[in-house]
């Protein structure tokens, strides 16, 4: 399993459950992360303040607890490892990695101080080793603008103006802590291509905004019947975008309260340039009107129109989608950044292009993917439960008499893998390794009545999971 996010943990779940799908195989799952620290995006993804999603790890520490399950943190695929290397000793290989990288906006202006991606603002204020230095100065705009309509969207903007009270009781990295304390942003316009009823928000997110202690929510209402003038049958279907439009429709009705900072949706609006201020850093924000009319397969899509308006803004964060990154050796479709596969068997490279392992029917055998890099980053954690099911139904099926086959490795030897990869990487970090980190952030959180603090430097992270607990400090 390369990879220990939801997405691989669940699939780990499957495989180690006795009996799953009526097969008799005591598989051995061991699972390979570029980290010393597992979760994925649970533990640097989720919103701080939202502490009950983050207790679905209770669940992957069951799987982590099995016998016939080994973690090996800190290991890095295709720098300490390489794939060939990997099916010389597994029968199978499960891409678990994720979608970790933003999708640009691909305008003038983007990489001004003061644009951001989303992928990053969230790794650095959940404390991801990766996003530990990145430099958000918060200090220099009191208006913010979010590009894009999902949860991710909501969540930066929350946490751009969530009151010190509801920071802090959270595990949000310290370094972000003490940024957002001195921020002077008092405003975040949350800005969609397409209308409301397109919305890619959640129910409960959306209704989260009206919750804020600090924070009005503001929707224009003649923008937003605007807006939702065009008939959708899709989305009036979606019990999720009926229950969003009936959301924004509440905070279009309902006066501001006159707290001291706002959170506005926009709608049919897409950014054209990002444009500098005086000193060079972002001033301002140009965006296009849009309208919505249909494709060629009834799809409402977002289109120009001869109108415009420009926001100014010394803050800019895109999300508008993640994408997949290749791995050295494994097939990627460049366009939807995911692995090719079919129902979590992946498909090898177009004829001539492979690296003449065997094909069945245009698939790499005993190579899988789950997880977003499968599908592409939609739905949200418990989707990739269903997913993993998915793709370990289809490992049981190869695997059983007269299925299509697993991989037939040359030294399937568990100890001989582990020698290898301590070899490779003498700082290796084994689950008892992150036991250790996970006591430790949590015994340094009890003081201040937060879950944990985070160690988010690597060299911590070794330091610690080397230690005994109780000596550690």
């Amino acid at each position: 399993m390369i990879g220990s996010g939801p997405a691989g943990f669940y699939a780990a779940g499957h495989l180690l459950k006795d009996g799953a799908g009526g097969h008799s195989i005591d598989f051995e799952v061991d699972m390979l992360e570029r980290l010393p620290t597992p979760w994925g995006l649970v533990r640097s993804g989720v919103a701080p303040d939202h502490p009950k999603i983050k207790s679905v790890t209770r669940v992957y520490e069951k799987t982590a607890a099995h016998p016939r399950f080994r973690f090996f943190g800190n290991v890095a695929f295709g720098e300490h490892v390489s794939r060939e290397e990997l099916l010389s000793h597994y029968h199978a290989i499960v891409y678990a990695t994720g979608t970790p990288v933003d999708r640009p906006l691909g305008i003038p202006g983007e990489e001004l101080p003061g644009s951001h991606a989303a992928t990053e603002f969230v790794g650095w204020y959940n404390g991801h080793p990766d996003h530990t230095d990145l430099e958000v100065d918060l200090r220099a705009a009191e208006r913010a603008v979010v590009i894009g309509n999902g949860n991710v969207a909501i969540d930066v903007a929350r946490m751009l103006v969530l009151a010190p009270s509801e920071l802090a009781p959270t595990d949000t990295a310290d370094h972000a802590l003490e940024v957002l304390a001195e921020s002077h942003v008092k405003e975040v316009v949350i800005v969609g291509r397409r209308g409301p009823a397109q919305a890619a928000f959640t129910n409960p997110e959306l209704l989260e905004l009206g919750e804020l202690a600090d924070a009005d929510v503001i929707v224009d209402p003649a923008e937003l019947e605007r807006a939702l003038a065009v008939h959708d049958a899709g989305a009036e279907e979606n019990i999720t975008a009926r229950r969003n439009v009936e959301i924004l429709r509440s905070y279009a009705e309902r006066p501001p309260a006159g707290r001291a900072k706002r959170i506005v949706l926009r709608f049919l609006l897409s950014p054209t340039a990002l444009l500098p201020g005086d000193s060079g850093h972002l001033g301002a924000v140009e965006l296009a009107r849009n309208e919505l009319v249909a494709d060629a397969d009834g799809q409402l899509r977002a289109r120009a129109i001869d109108e415009g308006e420009t926001i100014a803004a010394g803050l800019v964060f895109r999300a508008i989608g993640y994408r997949g990154v290749a791995l050295p050796g494994v097939p990627l479709d460049a366009r939807r950044g995911v692995i090719p596969n079919e129902g979590g068997r992946v498909l090898g490279a177009p004829e001539g292009e492979g690296d003449g392992r065997p094909q069945d029917g245009g698939r790499l055998r005993g190579e899988y993917v789950v997880g977003w890099i499968k599908r592409g980053p939609s739905g949200v954690i418990g989707t990739n439960k269903k997913d993993a099911q998915e793709t370990v139904d289809a490992i049981i099926a190869d695997a059983a008499p007269g299925g299509e086959g697993l991989n037939t490795p040359s030294t399937p030897d568990a100890d001989a893998v582990e020698r290898l990869l301590r070899e490779r990487q003498p700082a290796l970090v084994t689950y008892d390794g992150w036991a250790s980190i996970d006591r430790h952030e949590r015994s340094l959180g009890e003081s201040s009545g937060r879950p944990r603090v985070k160690l988010t430097r690597i060299e911590e992270m070794l330091r610690v999971a080397g230690e005994d607990p109780d000596t550690a400090t």
